[in-house]
């Protein structure tokens, strides 16, 4: 984050630049003033008129974002840990229809806030900012600090690495093995998506068109596996007494849905694109992102059936991230299904790494744009590749760093779930409550009303669910302490996930508030524009 500085400076090495200083007091959410290529929202980080990344997002690719992102490992790789936990498949399976009912709220909550900000890229951040005006900048700050800090996505890597070797006859592979093809998949997505947005975009469009019809085809052969003309005997046996041995743990319950949380992650994706959609950009968001989400839902659920009726839930539970792998070994025998449809899986996962890349970047990059990043031109440049480099580079590092330090097994799972579930939750439901701050400081202004408005009742329910999952972890699971579903502190992620945001606080009180009462000075804000189009805020020191 960034230290204020003394003297204005234009950004470094920009060729043009352009500047709009404003004092400290408290912004209309709704000013805007043109200043030369930006509309600038007083209080936030400058609206760019045009994208600097270019204009490459339309409806087919809105559903691919969202599709990819969803669709990563989470359907193949999660149900030997709900069946585990939850206890029985009746259960797990209703965890799943749940699981449809908070996405589509939470979906109707982020498209009310891009309705709001339409030109705004990065979802979530720009709508903590323009929703907690006071304390100022402390949102940003907050943010950014759980962005950054758990800003990696290493168990798409890893399962993308499990399942090419499970492909090529490695059933148990060494971990350094694994940990190498995992970042070698990775390192190849990240400069794939650095060389070029349009055509990182259009092969995220592919792979995501091949890893739904792997879905479908799972799907498909789960009908024709409980028809019972398969080799599978008996493939109604999960489906008998399906609610047996159903857990009555509120921490297991609430360990489930984080989990089916993170399956179902990414229905917002292409709401970090919003700048860079043609046309009426909340219109095609809606309805691609709607589409989307009910395509998806529909296959896990039916996936879920499939697994069920070829694969005996004792099994299951043992199967670790490979439970899609014995379905199809189960169903076609072990060199044929087994080989090729697992390497299908894997490009499922490449495909989610591809746009967790590409939106995640984005994302750092508006943190970068409100001057709360130190050497924010640095952040925001989109030189010389035309995407957002920086950003990618720090995701790659914190990636490779997660995917080969931690020991495989639950501490693996920690960081790479678990921890990043508790901040999101607690954003989640901050982005909530800010529907209803902003609406009302709308109705005050007398602005008119924006292009989506979510029902109550599922922002209600969206809270309810946030609120169940942040109070929920605390409660100790039946077997104490260590009885978790990891081996340590059952809720360790969450004490980490509120230590980061207490650093968070400390950080921002030493920086807005201490500091400039010792020596003196007010923070003042400076819009710059990079020769390339992007435009951020440079924080400086106003001396009394």
């Amino acid at each position: 984050m960034s230290s204020p500085e003394s003297h204005p400076q234009l950004a470094p090495g920009s060729a043009s630049a352009e500047k709009r200083s404003s004092s400290d007091k408290d912004l209309d959410v709704a000013s805007e003033v043109e200043f030369g290529r930006v509309v600038s929202n007083l209080g936030g980080a400058p609206t760019e008129l045009g994208s600097a990344l270019g204009k490459h997002v339309g409806w087919v690719s809105i559903v691919f974002l969202n599709i990819n992102q969803m669709i990563g490992t989470g359907v193949f790789s999660t149900p030997e840990s709900l069946l585990k936990g939850l206890g029985s498949p009746g259960l797990m399976l209703m965890f799943w229809l749940i699981g449809i009912v908070i996405a589509y709220a939470g979906l109707s909550l982020y498209l009310e806030f891009a309705s709001m900000f339409p030109k705004r890229a990065g979802g979530e951040v720009v709508f903590l900012e323009q929703a907690y005006r006071r304390p100022k900048y402390f949102f940003p700050a907050a943010f950014a600090a759980m962005n950054v800090i758990v800003g990696f996505s290493g168990s798409n890597a890893i399962v993308l690495a499990n399942y090419l070797l499970y492909a090529a006859g490695n059933d148990t592979p060494d971990k350094w093995l694994t940990r190498g093809v995992a970042v070698a998949s990775y390192t190849v997505a990240s400069v794939i998506v650095i060389a070029s947005t349009k055509w990182s975009l259009r092969l995220a469009n592919l792979v995501g068109f091949l890893k739904t019809l792997t879905l479908l085809f799972i799907a498909i052969t789960g009908f024709v596996v409980l028809s019972g003309k398969t080799k599978v005997q008996d493939p109604h046996a999960n489906f008998h007494d399906a609610f047996s041995g159903s857990t009555q743990s509120g921490n297991t319950i609430a360990n489930a849905l984080v989990k089916i949380n993170f399956a179902y992650a990414g229905y917002t994706n292409s709401i970090n694109f919003m700048n860079e959609i043609g046309g009426n950009s909340v219109v095609t968001v809606k309805s691609a992102s709607f589409a989307s989400l009910g395509l998806v839902s529909i296959l896990y659920v039916l996936a879920n059936v499939a697994y069920l009726a070829a694969v005996p839930s004792a099994t299951i539970k043992k199967s670790g991230t490979l439970v899609a792998g014995l379905f199809f070994t189960n169903v076609f025998g072990r060199r044929a299904g087994a080989r090729v449809l697992p390497a299908l899986i894997s490009l499922s996962a490449f495909g989610n790494i591809l746009v967790v890349l590409q939106g995640q970047a984005r994302v750092i990059r508006e943190i970068g744009r409100q001057g709360i990043l130190p050497y924010p031109a640095f952040w925001v440049s989109t030189r010389p590749f035309g995407t957002p480099l920086v950003p990618i580079l720090l995701q790659y590092v914190l990636t490779v760093i997660v995917i080969i330090v931690p020991p495989p097994g639950d501490a693996f799972v920690f960081l790479v779930v678990d921890l990043q579930s508790y901040p999101s939750n607690v954003s989640t439901f901050a982005i909530v409550v800010g529907v209803f701050i902003l609406r009302r400081r709308r109705n005050r202004e007398g602005l008119p009303r924006h292009g989506f408005h979510a029902w109550n009742i599922a922002l209600v329910f969206s809270a309810l669910v946030n609120v169940f999952l942040l109070v929920m972890p605390w409660y100790p699971p039946a077997a104490g302490r260590y009885g978790g579903d990891v081996s340590f502190w059952y809720a360790t992620y969450c004490a980490v996930g509120l230590g980061i945001l207490v650093l968070a606080f400390l950080y921002w009180a030493l920086w807005i508030v201490v500091l400039p009462k010792i020596r003196g000075y007010k923070l003042a804000e400076e819009t710059v524009v990079l020769s390339d189009g992007s435009a951020y805020n440079h924080l400086t020191k106003v001396f009394a």
